[in-house]
């Protein structure tokens, strides 16, 4: 006869077996490989270029120095690696071949056949500026004109007077509508990696914007309608280079407002979808394009750059950049510069969800007049251990690191 307490010692020990066991399947189905991203023939490292699982949305971006690594899981249902970077041929490894941290060099040169497709595109004959205008009747065409759901990392690194005073890095959910709807994603905010604040001036207690990751939202070339994508009267455009990207070719078009903006725009030769968009704001004889703000603000430089990547037809944001140098005055006469103040803000998408997203986890939590460490849950690092962040540069750990040693 069996006993009652063999019985149970005999459950907990299937059931610790059983644990294990799925313990031991999750672990496996989680993948992760690291390289580094080069040029064939100068060997520079290829910076902010996708890395991607064929056919699926989920991706990471390579460093400052070319670096990467990418996690993802065996249920992925692909075995295929897509790298692909503008200026650059797309390369395509299978997983099971990839070495650790292996060198992946990638080619810019363009062979003879590709050279008579590129002379071909140019006898369009089509000027730099009706390039543009192209582009920008065919948004309803290349952009998604349904709401979708993209995941991503934010980092967020200030400066004042030539001193670091802030590190963050967080994780957050985006519900995007339309985008010819003119509003702002919903944000969740998931996670919180990283965040250091050094001592800083006193202007920013009172003044400061906490929320950097509104900062990011509130600029959208395509969903708010601005910048130099519409042909307007005062910019001038040139057609500098037709380059490779993704196994096709883009338009490199310059863009200048004198004497204050200019901008760098990469258009598809096929959809004339924009690709890439860079604009500048920088000041011009010491004359600035933007009033002085009432608290004392006037900014002196600014950088956006978004980049998008194609996903069943439509074009989805991969990456945005915000660089700002803002010169704060004192607001009583004689306007006494009280300091210097350069915040960067990055966002890297590592998964765009575009299909039954009403059943994909999603909860708007973020608060917008809240500083985004006082809304941080307790530090992850099961969650951060298998999450598509971009490596870590050495400049970018080293002024982590003098920021754990100046908290303030």
């Amino acid at each position: 006869m069996i006993r009652l307490e063999d019985m149970h010692r005999t459950y907990i020990y299937t059931f610790i077996l059983l644990f294990f066991s799925l313990a031991i399947t999750a672990q496996n189905n989680n993948k992760r490989i690291s390289g580094q991203l080069l040029d064939k023939e100068t060997k520079a490292p290829i910076v902010f270029a996708s890395i991607y699982l064929k056919g699926q949305t989920i991706g990471t971006t390579s460093n400052e120095e070319g670096n990467f690594t990418f996690h993802f899981t065996s249920t992925e249902g692909t075995n295929t690696l897509v790298i692909s970077s503008i200026g650059y041929e797309s390369v395509q490894i299978d997983i099971d071949n990839f070495a650790p941290n292996q060198k992946i060099f990638l080619s810019s040169k363009i062979d003879e056949l590709s050279e008579v497709t590129i002379i071909a595109t140019k006898k369009k004959k089509l000027t730099a500026k009706e390039i543009v205008k192209k582009a920008y009747l065919e948004i309803e065409n290349n952009y998604p004109t349904k709401p979708y759901i993209s995941e991503g990392f934010i980092r967020d690194v200030q400066n004042e007077d030539d001193k670091y005073v802030e590190y963050l890095e967080c994780a957050a959910r985006f519900y995007n509508e339309a985008y010819n709807i003119d509003k702002e994603p919903k944000v969740e905010l998931i996670e919180v990696k990283s965040n250091y604040i050094a001592k800083k001036n006193p202007w920013n207690e009172k003044w400061d914007r906490k929320n950097s990751i509104i900062d990011l939202i509130e600029d959208d070339f395509i969903r708010f309608d601005y910048g130099p994508i519409k042909g307007k009267k005062g910019w001038k455009y040139e057609l500098e280079d037709v380059l490779l990207y993704d196994n096709k070719y883009v338009y490199k078009i310059i863009a200048t407002d004198t004497p204050f903006q200019r901008a760098i725009l990469f258009i598809d030769t096929a959809s004339f979808a924009f690709v890439k968009m860079e604009l500048t704001r920088s000041t011009n004889k010491g004359k600035s394009w933007k009033r002085r703000l009432s608290n004392g603000q006037q900014i002196v430089y600014y950088n956006v750059v978004f980049e998008y990547q194609e996903f069943n037809g439509k074009m989805y944001l991969k990456y945005q950049k915000e660089e700002d140098t803002w010169e704060i005055y004192d607001t009583k006469k004689p306007y006494k510069l009280l300091f210097t103040k350069n915040p960067k803000k990055e966002l890297f998408i590592n998964k765009i969800v575009s299909e039954d997203i009403e059943h994909y986890p999603f909860e708007e939590n973020m608060q917008i007049e809240v500083s985004i460490e006082n809304q941080a849950k307790p530090y992850n690092s099961l969650f951060w251990s298998n999450y598509n962040a971009p490596e870590k540069t050495k400049a970018m750990s080293k002024i982590e690191q003098y920021l754990k040693e100046n908290v303030d």
